[in-house]
């Protein structure tokens, strides 16, 4: 896929930076992650815009994971209003009220001894797989959540890159610096 088959990305590649910084908020609240992604501007492709993404976040310090983390919502509470989370988080939309009641006090245990909301790429898992997750996890030593926080965050904003990457361009609006 080049950037030419992708009015997304030559969109985002044209953008200024204030626009597109705002695009990658979005995607990911980690400034440190949106600088290293705008760096990389123009992206001949969207692997390439992936590529660069994982090495952003594979170059995260803990400040800045936890700057990305804060902003994501616990399973089974998306932001109200928010698409992208109701949309991320569908698989706990529908779960039985027990599974969901398990599920909030798993979430907060896992806080009390992490610092930081359970973060899992949620997109496409059932509430039982996000409970049993969470499940597994809770027992992990501090620094091997670490990485697998890290894991998840990389594949969240590959997904909601890729999205970005492909949007089409509204029409009647071009491709102006902002």
């Amino acid at each position: 896929m080049t950037a030419s088959s992708t009015p997304g990305l030559a969109r985002f590649n044209a953008a200024g930076e204030r626009a597109a910084r705002s695009a990658l908020h979005e995607i990911c609240a980690s400034t440190a992650w949106a600088d290293a992604v705008l760096a990389g501007r123009p992206y001949r492709d969207a692997e390439e815009l992936l590529t660069a993404s994982d090495a952003a976040v594979a170059g995260l310090g803990a400040a800045d994971l936890a700057e990305a983390m804060a902003a994501h919502p616990p399973i089974g509470r998306p932001v109200p209003g928010d698409a992208v989370s109701a949309r991320e988080q569908r698989g706990m939309a529908g779960a039985p009220e027990r599974l969901r009641a398990a599920m909030y006090e798993l979430n907060l245990a896992y806080q009390e001894k992490f610092g930081h909301v359970f973060l899992i790429c949620a997109t496409g898992l059932t509430a039982e797989q996000m409970y049993d997750a969470i499940r597994n996890r809770i027992d992990n030593p501090p620094e091997r959540e670490h990485e697998i926080v890290r894991g998840e965050l990389g594949r969240i904003n590959r997904i909601r890159l890729a999205g970005l990457a492909v949007r089409p361009v509204p029409a009647g609006e071009g491709a102006a610096r902002t």
